[in-house]
C-alpha cells in the first residue's frame, strides 16, 4: 500500500446526484467514495469523539448527499452534507485511506449498525 501522507489529489468532484465524491491522486489511484460512508466516518469530533471508544455510530444516512466541498488550506476539504453536518475536515491522507480501505470500512460500519440495532435507513429500529 502506498504512503497516504504523500498522496495529493489531482481531481476532487462531487457526482451529479451528489451521493459520491470522486477523488484522484497524483500516483494514479482514483476512488469513488459514497457520501454515506464519508458522513458516517466523518473525522469530526461529533462522530469520532475524543478517543476510539467514543466513536458514535451514525445510522439512517443512506440518502445523505454532499451539499458543499470547501477547501481547507492546501491539505484538506470540509464537506457539508444535506443533513446539516459540516464539521468534518477530510485531509488528503484520510480520503486516500478511506478510498483504499472502502470495502473494509463498509463492512465494519454495517457490523456496527447490526450490533446496535440500527440501520442505514433508520437511526434506531424497534
Amino acid at each position: 500500500m502506498g504512503d497516504h501522507q504523500t498522496a495529493w489529489p489531482t481531481q476532487l468532484r462531487v457526482s451529479a446526484d451528489r451521493k459520491t465524491l470522486v477523488v484522484s491522486f497524483t500516483d494514479g489511484r482514483s476512488y469513488e467514495i459514497e457520501a454515506e460512508l464519508l458522513r458516517v466516518r466523518s473525522p469530526s469530533a461529533e462522530v469520532q469523539g475524543h478517543s476510539p471508544g467514543q466513536r458514535v455510530t451514525v445510522g439512517g444516512k443512506r440518502e445523505v448527499c454532499i451539499s458543499k466541498v470547501l477547501p481547507v488550506g492546501n491539505y484538506a476539504v470540509r464537506l457539508a452534507f444535506d443533513d446539516g453536518h459540516d464539521t468534518g475536515i477530510f485531509t488528503w491522507a484520510f480520503l486516500s485511506e478511506l478510498g483504499a480501505e472502502k470495502d473494509q470500512r463498509w463492512g465494519e460500519y454495517l457490523a456496527e449498525l447490526e450490533e446496535k440495532n440500527m440501520s442505514r435507513t433508520q437511526e434506531l429500529m424497534f
